[in-house]
């Protein structure tokens, strides 16, 4: 086993283009009451000034910061290129525009050592301008099974939420890059198949800031087709894990979210989107009979699914303004 500093935790944090936030996010992991703590940024091809601030801060804290550069690969190859440089027996992660409570390492760590847990996880509260909840997220004490099944229903808690046993990361290899957009995810689901023992502080500790458009660069059809790929592949290589949920039942936790999302997506006039999610959902998920015109029209096209929809919009919009 490689020799890691036994009480170390080290922070892994991506940064492209986060210069609004990066400094608050930096400083409250230098302002942990935990003392013993080393942050390693991986600047991600920055071009906002991120990556002035950063090597500011580098220069000012040298034995507590490590910076690391890459040309635009994305949050999770640059999460892994962290992991590489990590020394810590206890990892946390943290996005640039995200925040923790002075607390949150040293509660989460004295928990993680009072009960020999793998995991511990805390209350958490989204922030920012598109947060739709702000309300304070604290979850029940959950077994590797019961978190599995909470993960499969509502999708997985933010990733600044939980501190994680170094040896638990390593086997897994840190994160898989089959799906771009769900990396978390499959973390955590690949994580509890591996039924880790998990502990719950309960205090809110951890911040997420929503942002309102996402990435422009990533299309919701994508994020949420490499969501069910995670999902099922879950299910299909544990299903041990899954055995308290009836059949039907994971098959709807699988493939419903298609339709869902196809419908959101057409409302918000995301119609190549909306178009792809449909055709997936006539052949995955358990859809109805006011579905079909929905599905039947995604099969067009895309340039004739397109118009449809524009003539369709444009009638209606006549009908209420008449």
């Amino acid at each position: 086993m490689d020799n890691f500093d036994p009480a170390l935790i080290s922070v892994v944090m991506p940064c492209h283009n986060a210069a609004p936030y990066v400094d608050e996010a930096i400083e409250s992991v230098l302002g942990q009451s935990y003392p013993q703590i080393e942050l390693i940024v991986v600047d991600d091809g920055s071009t906002d000034g991120s990556t002035d601030i950063l090597q500011r801060l580098a220069a000012d804290h040298p034995e507590r910061i490590k910076l690391v550069y890459q040309t635009r690969s994305g949050p999770f190859v640059a999460r892994n290129a962290a992991l590489a440089h990590a020394n810590g027996n206890f990892i946390a992660f943290l996005d640039a525009d995200d925040a923790w409570h002075p607390d949150a390492l040293r509660l989460l760590h004295d928990a993680l050592e009072a009960e020999n847990a793998d995991i511990a996880y805390c209350g958490w509260q989204d922030i920012g301008e598109a947060a739709t909840d702000p309300t304070p997220k604290a979850l029940p004490l959950l077994d590797a099974g019961e978190a599995a099944s909470h993960f499969l229903e509502h999708g997985p808690w933010p990733i600044n939420s939980v501190l994680i046993r170094r040896p638990l990361i390593d086997e897994l290899r840190g994160f898989s890059e089959r799906s771009p957009t769900a990396m978390d995810y499959d973390l955590w689901l690949r994580m509890l198949a591996r039924q880790p023992r998990l502990t719950r502080v309960p205090e809110v500790l951890a911040f997420h800031r929503s942002h309102p458009h996402g990435n422009p660069r990533i299309p919701r059809w994508r994020q949420v087709f490499d969501a069910v790929a995670v999902r099922r592949d879950f299910a299909r290589h544990h299903p041990a894990v899954v055995t308290r949920i009836p059949p039907a039942r994971l098959n709807e936790l699988i493939y419903d979210p298609l339709l869902h999302e196809a419908y959101r997506c057409h409302w918000r006039n995301d119609t190549e989107s909306a178009r792809r999610l449909f055709r997936r959902a006539f052949r995955k998920a358990d859809w109805k009979a006011g579905d079909l015109k929905h599905l039947v029209a995604s099969l067009l096209p895309a340039p004739l699914y397109r118009n449809l929809v524009d003539t369709v919009t444009r009638r209606r919009s006549a009908r209420i303004g008449g």
